[in-house]
């Protein structure tokens, strides 16, 4: 009977997408925590409901034909739960309004609609090819490239452009960009297990990804590459502190060991859950080393 309760809480924080907007602030915490200023609430709240609302859109557009024989747990949770899907994502657009109104500078609305209309043209088919309507993710070996870019966008960019524009605080074009470029790495390495997942569905909706061009092998050692290029940006260019390094270091490698582990055959919960898990776990990770006095 328990058990049945928290599977039901975690499939309803999962499948609702309430975890990932959790890990989205999570990460944008942890950008504050490496620049060594308070976070802004506004925009760790205005980053859960961007997320969770563009998610449940994603999904809710995607809806295949019988949603209730999808062999994927997720696909008939969300539309056995529909009404309860398009509630949260009409409170998210309700919240976004007033925190995007009030509390964004310009230069931060200009910055999230621009990530706005990448996100949507993921999934909404604007573009013709061949006689056929598509949307991003159909331009070949790009879905990865554009949630990457929108997450770096996102948790990284727009703390930054806030500080900067809001309270004057002055971030220089050489830790911003590094601060980027970690994490369009990390998020890039943790999207390819999801591809290589759906690889046989993407291979029958002509999806071009990273794994269906390269085959699952290769895309699990370029995964490594992506984790490895980030460890070693991470030592390269220290600008942080000991403690932060570890931090950063150690949730890189059991990233690293879970993506490696994801290539046999795994249940949903460990890919939601677990995978997309390591964004709050880097933030938990720095907290924790934080209480040790640790220096460079």
């Amino acid at each position: 009977m328990i058990k049945r309760i928290l599977l039901s809480i975690l499939d309803f924080l999962l499948f609702s997408n309430l975890f990932i907007g959790i890990c989205a602030a999570a990460q944008g915490l942890v950008t504050y925590h490496l620049l060594h200023v308070p976070a802004d609430k506004y925009i760790l709240a205005f980053l859960f409901f961007a997320t969770v609302g563009l998610y449940n859109f994603s999904m809710l557009l995607a809806k295949p034909k019988d949603p209730g024989n999808s062999p994927y747990i997720r696909v008939r949770w969300i539309f056995s739960h529909h009404r309860l899907i398009i509630s949260i994502t009409l409170i998210c657009i309700l919240c976004l309004i007033p925190l995007g109104l009030w509390y964004l500078s310009f230069e931060s609305k200009l910055l999230m609609a621009f990530t706005g209309l990448m996100a949507v043209g993921y999934n909404v088919p604007f573009l013709t090819l061949n006689k056929q309507q598509i949307g991003l993710r159909n331009i070949p070996g790009i879905k990865l490239f554009l949630i990457a870019l929108v997450w770096s966008v996102s948790s990284v960019l727009l703390p930054i452009v806030e500080l900067e524009r809001s309270y004057q605080i002055n971030i220089s074009s050489a830790e911003t960009l590094l601060l980027v470029a970690k994490r369009f790495l990390f998020i890039a390495a943790i999207t390819v297990p999801f591809d290589i997942r759906d690889l046989f569905q993407d291979k029958l909706y002509a999806l071009k990804t990273i794994p269906v061009m390269l085959g699952e092998k290769k895309a699990y050692i370029f995964c490594q590459f992506l984790l490895g290029l980030y460890v070693l940006l991470l030592i390269l260019f220290r600008q942080a502190t000991l403690g932060d390094i570890l931090a950063l270091t150690l949730t890189i490698i059991l990233t690293g060991w879970l993506i490696f582990k994801s290539n046999i055959k795994k249940n949903e919960y460990y890919y939601f859950f677990y995978l997309d898990g390591t964004m709050l776990l880097q933030y938990l990770a720095l907290i924790l080393f934080a209480w040790f006095p640790l220096q460079m």
